[in-house]
């Protein structure tokens, strides 16, 4: 037989064998689908971008944000979802126009830091985190992002001070998956260098679970210097727990 029905106008056409309950539930979840594409259409064009980017569809939401008025946070957001779709250059290109219209976005900056991160340029990641973190200096965020481009530079005491002052902002940072920082890759040994000091930061504060889990961290992408975690102060009490000796064992069995 061949279900037919209209929804707002359109005209929904199912061709099935026999009716049944699964095949309606299949008919129903498209109807649900044509209705709430239908109600989106009536939203802003920014609001649609922004759930479109809520959603990982970051073309459409490119498309959507193209028919809001341009003005410097449209244009940021457009930058970060060229961002997620890895198009540096157009990414880089929007933040600069969002910059353009107000100089003084530390968002934007902060995103156009985390392009030149991207293409390694660290210096330029760092004056464009250091403005940014000027002007914001509650995010964590932007923080977190000043230490790891200092590290990517090889410059791990700046780095240190400034992830100790975005865990003093926001403990949970390191785990967020924030779409506001978008960071570019490290190297495998500047990665675990950062792992092995979030680490301390957490045994500092008392977080043993958090601790560990980044001692792993860095262990497995390479943490070399085995005397600095044996004799390192801050670990002194995680040394002398069941967890770290099962991490320990671990890493003999690599």
């Amino acid at each position: 037989m061949t279900l037919r029905w209209v929804v707002g106008g359109l005209s929904v056409v199912l061709g099935m064998g026999t009716c049944c309950p699964a095949a309606l539930g299949a008919a129903g979840s498209s109807v649900a689908q044509a209705n709430a594409a239908s109600a989106m259409a009536t939203f802003p064009a920014e609001e649609r971008g922004d759930i479109l980017m809520a959603r990982g569809e970051y073309l459409a939401a490119i498309d959507a944000y193209k028919g809001a008025p341009p003005d410097a946070q449209v244009l940021n957001k457009t930058g970060i979802a060229y961002h997620h779709l890895l198009a540096i250059d157009l990414a880089k290109k929007d933040y600069e126009k969002a910059l353009l219209i107000k100089p003084n976005y530390p968002e934007a900056l902060n995103n156009l830091g985390a392009a030149y991160f991207a293409e390694h340029d660290y210096r330029r990641a760092i004056k464009l985190y250091k403005k940014a973190h000027d002007l914001l200096p509650d995010s964590a965020v932007i923080a977190a992002n000043l230490g790891t481009a200092y590290f990517a530079r090889g410059k791990y005491e700046p780095g240190l001070a400034a992830y100790r002052a975005a865990f003093a902002l926001d403990p949970a940072v390191f785990d967020k998956d924030v779409t506001q920082t978008i960071s570019g890759p490290t190297s495998m040994a500047d990665r675990a260098r950062e792992d092995f000091c979030i680490a301390e930061l957490f045994a500092q504060s008392g977080d043993r679970a958090q601790a560990i889990n980044y001692l792993r961290k860095a262990l497995d992408e390479g943490f070399k210097d085995r005397n600095r975690l044996m004799e390192d102060q801050v670990f002194a009490k995680l040394r002398q727990t069941a967890e770290f000796a099962q991490l320990m064992a671990e890493q003999k069995l690599h």
